[in-house]
């Protein structure tokens, strides 16, 4: 399983701000984190993918 942190959501999401993620990866229905760890939340890859291409079709990530 591949993961992804807030720097990984950031790119993924076409290098937003960090804060532009922050508000992204607090909307209900974004994937919920595995865990915490000392350096922040972390999520399965896959999932955050799959959230933006339902959610912002139009987005490209490193994915397409």
């Amino acid at each position: 399983m591949r993961l992804a942190g807030m720097s990984e959501i950031q790119q993924l999401l076409g290098g937003v701000s960090r804060q532009r993620a922050s508000e992204i990866v607090a909307r209900p229905g974004f994937p919920v984190p595995l865990d915490t760890l000392a350096t922040g939340r972390i999520w399965a890859r896959d999932a955050v993918v799959a959230w933006i291409a339902e959610n912002r079709p139009t987005q490209r990530t490193d994915e397409q």
